[in-house]
């Protein structure tokens, strides 16, 4: 996870930005650097042209996806949730982003495995995508069990933060759904407190067995569970 940048204007991209997460982790198998190296390229937003206009360059998500509804998530870790989501629903277009290669390399290998053609992957900062993403082009966004950052001096480096959700906030449309699920339950609190002030209303807030019906239990909810810790599962709307 990263820092949050200072308000800027709608659409415009820093100079530079602070990157705190982890990139790289334990040694690749050789069939997770043959994923990476043979189907990255074709399943990353990175290539992808983007239109340019007097303002900033724009990614038309419909020229991937077609005329579909455009979900996001944000941090998939290995990748379980977001092929689970691609494959369930594949009327919709899924983008998922993830800075960690490792995370990537795992993702890939799922995706040959369940033969998913609705996702695609952008394998670095989220914030980059927001700057070229239109507004209100995102029907649904998952942030699950983001880096919980838990020395006090770092809560300014999580996702629920304004810089990242001011951003976040452009981007979905009327009425689009935010999912949280995390098990620290000072994230919930700073969720609670922090997500309501960037255009979004809370509609549920639910514990330990009350998951989204169409929710997929991912490797760090059970991580949780072993260690003692219950999970939060937050939805909000984007105001209208």
């Amino acid at each position: 996870m990263t820092d949050a940048p200072k308000p800027e204007a709608t659409g415009t991209a820093p100079q530079r930005r602070n990157f705190y997460g982890r990139v790289h982790g334990k040694t690749l198998r050789d069939s997770q650097k043959a994923y990476l190296a043979e189907d990255l390229a074709k399943l990353s937003l990175s290539g992808v042209t983007v239109e340019e206009n007097p303002a900033r360059a724009v990614l038309d998500p419909k020229a991937v996806f077609g005329d579909v509804p455009l979900w996001l998530e944000v941090g998939f870790g290995g990748g379980e949730h977001l092929v689970h989501m691609a494959a369930r629903y594949p009327g919709i277009g899924i983008i998922g982003c993830e800075p960690f290669v490792n995370g990537i390399a795992m993702l890939l290998g799922k995706i040959r495995k369940a033969g998913v053609e609705n996702l695609r992957i952008h394998p670095g900062d989220v914030r980059d995508l927001f700057d070229v993403l239109p507004d209100a082009c995102l029907d649904k966004v998952f942030l699950n069990y983001p880096d919980p950052w838990p020395k006090a001096r770092h809560h300014r480096r999580r996702f629920v933060t304004q810089g990242y959700l001011q951003a976040l906030a452009r981007v979905m449309k009327p009425g689009a759904e935010f999912r949280v699920a995390t098990d620290i339950p000072d994230y919930v609190r700073q969720t609670l407190e922090e997500v309501p002030q960037a255009g979004f209303a809370l509609e549920r807030q639910a514990g330990l067995g009350q998951a989204w019906d169409d929710w997929l239990s991912t490797r760090y909810e059970q991580k949780a569970l072993r260690e003692g810790r219950d999970p939060h599962y937050l939805t909000f709307r984007r105001a209208g």
